[in-house]
Order: structure tokens, then sequence, then C-alpha cells
């Protein structure tokens, strides 16, 4: 497919500057793309890269100062990645009007599961027992949706993806190849011999709308109850979450963090990739838990910003960063000051001496 110019401004609410009819066929980042191609700029690190790219239409915020010769057609949007990011969801839903519908074989499906209109179910595919598949769902080859599982309207389980018995995927969620919904969480009661008894985990996983999940993570039933991932959430690959859980809305998690069991995260979080947060804890609405920290108590502060193991608060982790810096200049200062007291020392005792 192509467009003009014109025809992407419209759809953005952008500004065309420049030659209106510009055609773009394909989409680039800015530093590798050529003539057809359709890009955007949003960091300034990248600027340079608009004097030379061969792009055709380039996307820019509307308070972006040209300083060299440009030659693709800009179009000015108040903000350039939320303007792309729009453009790539139109996109999605057109490429949606085509997607695939049917049942491929081989795959199986219990005859008590209910399927919806529209679906795709393809090959290797497993649905169980009283199993429910809502409407326009598509679920890729090789995936698992176990007895009494629920898949609502217009979800998708890309390749691999296995959802665990009871467990319910809300509408309009998109689950990415090989995460686990539902695998036991980690329930082992110590015995007087040393070994480990383990506790049956008979809940599930609550998956609201809306929610994105990347690869590979893997999200923990109850022990009993609901492990609850709410509406808006999004979550990165290779992320675990234990039984129990509970994440706000419209939070959103980087990959390889982890987060132990029965901790509530509010609404609107943040929490960077490595970061590990231990069990029974809650995290206030807002909360911000930089790359790679460890949070080992609650926060009861709306929008509180956390960084180091344990974490601590950010700003002031900032000041003591600086102060480490400086560590050998203040050695220095206090070798003199030492120095200088030692000789004022010194000098009131030989006055003292010779008295």
């Amino acid at each position: 497919m192509q467009f003009s110019a014109v025809q992407i401004a419209t759809l953005i609410k952008g500004k065309v500057e420049g030659n209106p009819d510009a055609i773009v066929n394909t989409l680039s980042k800015i530093e590798e793309a050529e003539e057809g191609a359709l890009c955007f700029l949003a960091n300034p690190k990248y600027e340079d890269h608009l004097y030379t790219t061969k792009a055709s239409v380039v996307i820019v915020n509307e308070d972006f100062e040209v300083k060299g010769t440009v030659k693709p057609t800009l179009i000015r949007v108040p903000d350039a990645y939320n303007g792309f990011a729009l453009l790539l969801e139109k996109y999605n839903e057109m490429m949606a009007q085509n997607a695939k519908t049917g049942i491929e074989e081989p795959s199986y499906i219990s005859k008590t599961a209910q399927l919806g209109k529209n679906i795709y179910l393809g090959a290797f595919s497993y649905i169980g027992e009283n199993a429910i598949i809502g409407d326009n769902v598509q679920i890729y080859p090789g995936c698992y949706v176990g007895d009494n599982a629920m898949v609502k309207n217009n979800t998708i389980l890309h390749p691999g993806v296995r959802v665990y018995n009871d467990c319910v995927i809300g509408h309009n969620v998109i689950i990415h190849s090989g995460t686990v919904i539902g695998s036991d969480g980690f329930g082992f009661a110590p015995q007087a011999d040393g070994t480990y008894k383990k506790i049956p985990q008979i809940g599930n996983v609550i998956i609201e709308d809306d929610v994105e999940i990347g690869a590979n993570t893997t999200i923990d039933r109850a022990t009993m109850g609901s492990t609850v991932i709410k509406k808006g959430v999004k979550l990165d690959n290779l992320i675990q979450l234990a039984h129990n859980v509970e994440i706000g809305e419209n939070t959103a998690i980087a990959a390889q963090a982890g987060i132990s069991g029965s901790t509530k995260l509010g609404r609107n979080c943040i929490i960077g990739g490595q970061a590990g947060i231990v069990g029974h804890l809650h995290l206030a609405d807002g909360t911000r838990i930089n790359a790679q920290s460890g949070l080992a108590k609650s926060v009861t502060s709306p929008n509180t910003a956390l960084t180091g193991s344990p974490a601590y608060d950010y700003k002031s982790s900032l000041k003591s960063q600086a102060i480490f810096r400086n560590l050998p200049e203040i050695q220095q200062r206090l070798q003199k000051l030492e120095e200088m007291m030692q000789e004022l020392t010194e000098a009131m005792n030989n006055k003292n001496t010779a008295i």
C-alpha cells in the first residue's frame, strides 16, 4: 500500500510542510531510510540524520526548528513519537481487516468448549474442556488454552502461549510467544527433615482488558483467589510475577523484573528492568523504581521515585553519588585539616613548655 503525505497528515492530524503529494510505501528508521520511506524524528540525538536521509516523509514535533536543508516533506504534530504510534495503530487496524480466520488442522477442540465468531485457531493448538473463546480471537499455532479458561473478544495469543485451567484473559489483550499464564505459584512448606512439601495452588490468574504481555513472561496462579493484572497494564519480556500479585491499572514493567508473592502495585507505576520486589508489599500509585533496584519495604507516598539495592529515594541517591565522586578530594582536604590541627597542637604544646 502507498499513501501521500497529505493522507498521512489527515490520519494523525498533522500539518504538511513541503510536497503534500510525496508518496510513501514503507516505514523505516530515519538513519536507514530510502526513497519512499516514512520516518519520525523525536529524539534530538538523531537530528543530523534529517539533513541526510533519503526518506520521502518525516514526522516531527510542531515546535522543531530546522537548522539545515531538508529534502523530505515534513509533517508537524504536537508529539512526533505519539503521532508515529497513532499511524502504526491505524496500520494495524487495516491489517486486522485481513486477519486470518478459521480452524487449522491438526488442532484439538473439546466438545464442551465454546467458540466465538470469526476466530482463528492455528495448527497444533489445544482448547480444553468448557473453555470459552470470544469473538475475533486469534490463537496462533502451538497454543494451549486449558479447561475452564476464558479468552475474551479481540484477544491475540501468539505462537506457543500457554493459558492454564481456570484463567481469564480479557478483551483486546495481546500475549506474545512463550508466555505462561497460570503456572503454579512457588509454594513449598519446609519440613523438619529439611525437605519441602508442595502447597497446592488452587487459584487462577485474571488479566483484564487492554493488557499487553511480552514474550516468555510468566504469571503464576494464586494459592487461593486470583493473581490480577488490571486494565491497561504493559509487561515486557522475561518478567516473573508470583502468586497473588496484583498489578494496578496502566502500570508498565520492563524486562527481567521480578515481583514476589502477594505484593500489590498501584496504578500508573513504572518498574525498570531487572528490578526486584520482595513479597507482601504495597506500592502507592505512581511509584517509579529504577532499573536493577531491589525494593524491600512498602511505598506509601504516591509518585515516589526509588533507586538502588536496597532501594531508597532517587534524589537522595543522586546527592550521595555526587558526594561519592568527590571522596578523593574530600579525603585530601581532611588530611590537610588534620595536618593543620597537628601543627597547631604542637605549637600550643611548645608554647606551654616555654612558659
